[in-house]
């Protein structure tokens, strides 16, 4: 008897089962779609162009010397005559050596009876600032050497890009 029932068990859930994949017209849409798409004629991928080769050229330039590396085939290295300039790296640095000389621009001078002209020079942030000769100012190690009321002259010591340094002079003009 328990056979019987787990037989009947089995085919009524195998029944069941059946009736689930029966064909129902819920997706009738669907498949009219799809027919529709697969009855459109196909496309035709054109074949890719051919392309021509390129003619071979040899490189004939190997034997000849390198331009990214300098030649020192007999040929002297100029180095600057004269006295010998180096940037003092032990002076503490002022407030106006921390902006690129460039970037400063005179705004005008001033000066006290019996006392020196001074220069102002206004920073990128909007700040003007008295200098004087002496003082220093932008980032090549700039040094105030006159000051007028239309000039600032500034003497550089920058690079010589030889492992030594040198002189360069440069001026602030007054802005109007």
């Amino acid at each position: 008897m328990m056979k019987i029932i787990r037989i009947s068990c089995v085919l009524l859930c195998a029944g069941a089962l059946l009736a689930g994949c029966s064909s129902n017209n819920e997706y009738a849409d669907l498949q009219a779609k799809m027919a529709e798409i697969k009855a459109k004629p196909r496309g035709r991928i054109q074949p890719p162009p051919e392309f021509t080769p390129i003619a071979a050229v040899s490189y004939s330039a190997h034997q000849l010397r390198n331009p990214f590396i300098p030649s020192v085939d007999g040929e002297l290295v100029n180095v600057p005559v004269g006295r010998k300039v180096e940037p003092d790296f032990t002076r503490p640095k002022e407030y106006l050596e921390r902006f690129p000389l460039d970037s400063l621009r005179m705004k005008g001078a001033l000066s006290k009876p019996g006392g020196p002209l001074y220069g102002l020079l206004e920073d990128p942030s909007g700040a003007t600032n008295r200098v004087k000769v002496g003082d220093y100012v932008g980032k090549n190690f700039g040094h105030v050497v006159e000051v007028t009321e239309t000039v600032v002259s500034v003497l550089e010591i920058v690079p010589d890009g030889q492992d030594g340094w040198v002189e360069r002079p440069r001026t602030i003009k007054l802005v109007e």
